[in-house]
């Protein structure tokens, strides 16, 4: 089983929010098909022509976004103009739900993986009646937890690009919070502070990722220096407040899930986000199955794409 061929939008616009943001938005597939809607990672990376793939274009009417400030969502997190105090996770769920009402969806299957994971559950969990499924590849809850290992504690796996991200900010910040600097850096007036900020994150990033044989070893810093800086700008916004969720919401809340079927796929050697994330949250959510993929990371492997293919081939028949 393989990706779908390439599929271009029938229909796209922007979403007024109503508090000076435009969140763009996409469908593809059959119009009369089941609603899914892509949610995707970073916080910041926007959707991709790719993720639209993932889904029998026959079966699925296939709905993508670009969260706040990022894609092609305005105004933009590159501009250092752009004001993120509203864009939160709160924000971003009830822009997802102006988004069905404005398409006119009654049920959607949501699917994504990393921080989209996060933003999944946060939706499904303040509205689990319009949640039909929900397919994760990668789980992630951002817990403080969670945040602080990616940014610190797997920094024992790599204590030499981990120390060029600390020294990434200045020195009198070095032993505070790390993602609070980085914030302010990626917001500075200076476009050459913004441009190294963005630089710094992202090879850090990039570190966490380079052991993982069958996933690409760039995935964060191979993008045009618009969308690396509001990748990096968004992404530390977030971490530097745990994403505005209470301390282990998502995984006590999960029973608002009950009767939502879901699939967490999640690679085995995800060093960014253990398997332990997605175990925690398949004990506390009975309608979950765990698909643990061995030979994957963060960044999946040919094997990761086909337990995506054929959870969602198995979902687009079922009423619900």
């Amino acid at each position: 089983m393989r990706p779908f061929p390439p599929i271009e939008p029938y229909d796209h616009g922007h979403l007024d929010t109503g508090d000076g943001h435009l969140v763009y938005w996409e469908v593809c597939g059959n119009p009369s098909g089941k609603p899914a809607l892509v949610v995707h990672g970073g916080p910041g990376s926007g959707c991709t022509p790719g993720q639209r793939r993932w889904f029998d274009p026959e079966r699925y009417r296939i709905i993508l976004f670009d969260q706040r400030n990022c894609g092609r969502s305005r105004p933009h997190a590159s501009d250092p103009d752009a004001d993120l105090s509203s864009n939160t996770t709160h924000h971003l769920v009830a822009d997802m739900e102006r988004l069905r009402e404005h398409l006119g969806v009654n049920r959607w299957l949501l699917y994504g993986g990393s921080w989209g994971s996060t933003l999944m559950l946060a939706y499904a969990e303040a509205f689990p009646e319009r949640v039909s499924e929900m397919v994760f590849a990668g789980v992630t809850t951002t817990r403080r937890y969670e945040i602080d290992w990616l940014y610190r504690g797997v920094g024992r796996f790599f204590p030499e690009q981990w120390q060029r991200f600390r020294e990434g900010v200045p020195e009198a910040e070095r032993d505070g919070d790390l993602l609070a600097a980085y914030a302010r850096l990626t917001s500075d007036p200076d476009p050459a502070v913004r441009a190294q900020a963005a630089r710094d994150w992202t090879a850090w990033e990039d570190a966490v990722i380079s052991l993982e044989t069958n996933g690409k070893p760039n995935a964060y810093s191979d993008r045009p220096p618009d969308a690396l800086l509001a990748l990096t700008r968004i992404c530390s916004h977030y971490f530097a407040n745990a994403a505005w969720l209470e301390e282990g919401a998502l995984l006590r809340d999960a029973h608002r899930l009950a009767g939502i079927p879901g699939v967490l796929i999640h690679g085995r050697f995800d060093l960014g986000a253990p398997l332990q994330y997605a175990w925690e949250l398949a004990q506390a959510w009975p309608d979950a199955r765990l698909v643990v993929v061995d030979d994957s990371g963060h960044t999946g492997s040919t094997t990761m794409n086909m337990e995506i293919l054929t959870a969602l081939d198995a979902f687009a028949d079922r009423e619900g």
